[in-house]
């Protein structure tokens, strides 16, 4: 897909978001000074609009650094340079997704989060990118906790015309998993995708159940999981970033699902996840279709986030 048109719709879908960043904003840049009163104001706003602490600590030391040269739209300078700034937090600890065409075979992408957090069409999704790309997928339903998990899994692995491994409800996760990683390499299964259970509530039973996933797979697919992705929704903004910490302590994550950017004015979380954990960011959502999920790109996403 164009990337301009991925942008547009990253715009489209930023529009609280970036309305409530430039009410925040505004009247710091109309100010047109650039002193140490600009500058704790701006460090108030970063924070309430959801950057959070550290990463809003590490922008305003970027920034108190930095000269305004005489500028002579100084508005237009404070806020090109915050731009530069929070480009330059989210590029360093940001790693873009495996590419295709993939090393190994299957493939194998874990996925962690909570209920509700938008999982199950993260996977839907990938899997429809990953199949229109010319790969076959396979769906692995390890999270038999709750029966409806494994329902919707079906739905959508139906909906995008591929096939879903499964267990009754109940059932244990790793011997779903046992199952799928055995189907894969039977079928030639390009990109196996494997949903998870998230029950925060039981923390030491989601611990133990992910290190024995973790185990299952590597024993039968080495170097594998490839990758584990956590999906978070944005709309929970700071809430999310302390589900990201409880399911960093239970098991290795190289990568966040960021969605429902659509549907909140706390975008700015991103740059407090990123920052806080060093985990990046690999996918941003910001709609129900297919291609509203994108590799995440921090130049396209400041630009969205600024450009009016």
């Amino acid at each position: 897909m164009e990337g301009s048109s991925f942008f547009s719709r990253l715009k489209s879908g930023l529009t609280k978001s970036r309305e409530n960043w430039a009410q925040k904003m505004g009247a710091i840049f109309q100010n047109r000074h650039w002193d140490e009163e600009s500058l704790d104001a701006m460090e108030e706003n970063l924070i309430a609009a959801d950057l959070g602490p550290k990463a809003t600590q590490k922008l305003i030391d970027l920034l108190r650094r930095q000269s305004p040269g005489g500028a002579e739209d100084l508005a237009q300078e404070m806020s090109s340079r915050l731009q530069q700034a929070m480009v330059e937090v989210l590029q360093a600890s940001t790693t873009p997704p495996k590419t295709l065409p993939l090393s190994v075979r299957p493939w194998v992408i874990v996925f962690l989060g909570v209920n509700g957090v938008g999982k199950t069409t993260t996977i839907a999704k990938l899997a429809a990118q990953y199949r229109s790309a010319g790969k076959k997928v396979l769906l692995v339903a390890a999270d038999t906790f709750r029966a409806a998990a494994i329902e919707q899994l079906e739905a959508w692995a139906k909906r995008v015309g591929v096939d879903v491994i499964k267990h009754r409800a109940g059932a244990d996760p790793s011997a779903v998993v046992y199952d799928g990683i055995q189907a894969a390499k039977s079928r030639g299964i390009d990109v196996l995708l494997i949903d998870t259970a998230g029950r925060l509530h039981t923390k030491v039973h989601l611990i133990e159940e992910l290190k024995k996933i973790r185990r299952v797979i590597s024993r039968e697919q080495p170097d594998a999981p490839h990758e584990t992705l956590l999906v978070l929704d944005a709309t929970t903004g700071q809430n999310g970033l302390q589900q990201a910490r409880v399911f960093k302590e239970a098991t290795d994550i190289s990568g966040i699902v960021l969605t429902k950017l659509d549907g909140t004015a706390k975008g700015g979380v991103i740059v407090s996840i990123q920052e806080e954990l060093r985990v990046p960011v690999r996918y941003v959502g910001v709609g129900e279709d297919v291609e509203d999920l994108q590799p995440f790109d921090a130049s396209q996403f400041v630009r969205a986030l600024f450009e009016k």
